[in-house]
């Protein structure tokens, strides 16, 4: 992939924004900048990136300017020479991208890995978040759950072996993760070549080993919830979901004090690209009965 440079192989039907790219500490940062109004900062989790969001923003940036940036690494994103695709290093770049571009007033839009990454970056930014939309997302040093084991078993050094060389994490968990709708061909293949080769996967293969060994920075974001927890809050969750369930669902309700719940039935976990036209809606309805 050329650097700085939309690749060939992305379909402007499929993914029809105009593609920018900023200079962060090195990476050369992918991010579309659509529409006019009330600034929504999207953030993807593993292993996607903003292409998951791309039916949401569609129909939303005719009411907002909707921005989604790809962690360097994923997506259209380059890392620089020494990047460790971490977790807290990308909240940093999502830190600076936001200074960049002179946010204000941002709602942020987090799913997945964007919950916590995009937490972190609100957390030391308090003056720039004014809302908070959280989709299938944690933020707080997972227990014994599901999300634990996985961390275990696809973060071991066969896990990610198997994630780099065969993209597994794409082949595997986009599918699963959808329980609504069936990834086309298409847009499967918008999946496997942002991450079209071993040394390309290896930001993949780095998150699921930080679930569970990123704790002090999960802790921190943590302990920093109460400070954020007035922000009005949309949650928005799929309860078909193999990673998030009830109890982070119901751990959000209880950390946000002003927060208004849209369980999307039968949803997988990639709720924005499962359930686009719902997605698009509750954020839409909440916005418009939380200002008027």
């Amino acid at each position: 992939m050329t650097v700085a440079e939309r690749p060939a192989w992305v379909d402007d039907e499929l993914f029809p924004f105009e593609s920018r790219f900023i200079d962060i500490d090195g990476h050369q940062t992918h991010y579309i900048d659509e529409g006019s109004g009330p600034t929504l900062l999207f953030l993807h989790g593993n292993p996607t990136w903003s292409f998951d969001y791309s039916k949401v923003i569609a129909s939303l940036r005719s009411e907002f300017r909707c921005i989604a940036v790809d962690y360097p690494g994923f997506g259209l994103s380059t890392a620089a020479p020494g990047y460790r695709y971490l977790p807290t290093e990308h909240a940093q770049v999502i830190g600076k991208f936001v200074d960049a571009l002179a946010l204000s007033q941002v709602t942020l839009v987090g799913h997945d890995w964007g919950g916590p990454i995009g937490l972190a970056a609100a957390q030391r930014r308090p003056e720039t978040f004014s809302r908070l939309v959280l989709t299938n997302t944690w933020a707080w040093p997972v227990g014994d759950t599901i999300v634990q084991i996985m961390s275990h078993v696809m973060g071991s050094p066969i896990g990610r072996l198997l994630i780099r060389q065969l993209n597994l994490f794409v082949n595997v968990m986009i599918p699963v993760g959808h329980r609504l709708t069936k990834p086309t061909v298409e847009q499967m293949a918008h999946y496997q070549k942002a991450l079209n080769s071993p040394a390309r996967r290896e930001a993949s293969a780095v998150f699921p080993r930080e679930i569970t060994a990123s704790r002090a920075f999960l802790s921190e974001i943590d302990a920093g919830l109460p400070d954020i927890a007035a922000l009005p809050t949309l949650i928005i969750w799929g309860d078909a979901d193999f990673a998030f369930g009830n109890t982070e669902l119901q751990r959000w309700e209880q950390t946000f004090t002003d927060h208004q719940t849209v369980v999307i039935k039968g949803a997988g976990h990639f709720v924005p690209s499962d359930a686009p036209e719902q997605f698009a809606a509750a954020v839409r309805d909440w916005h418009r009965s939380s200002v008027s």
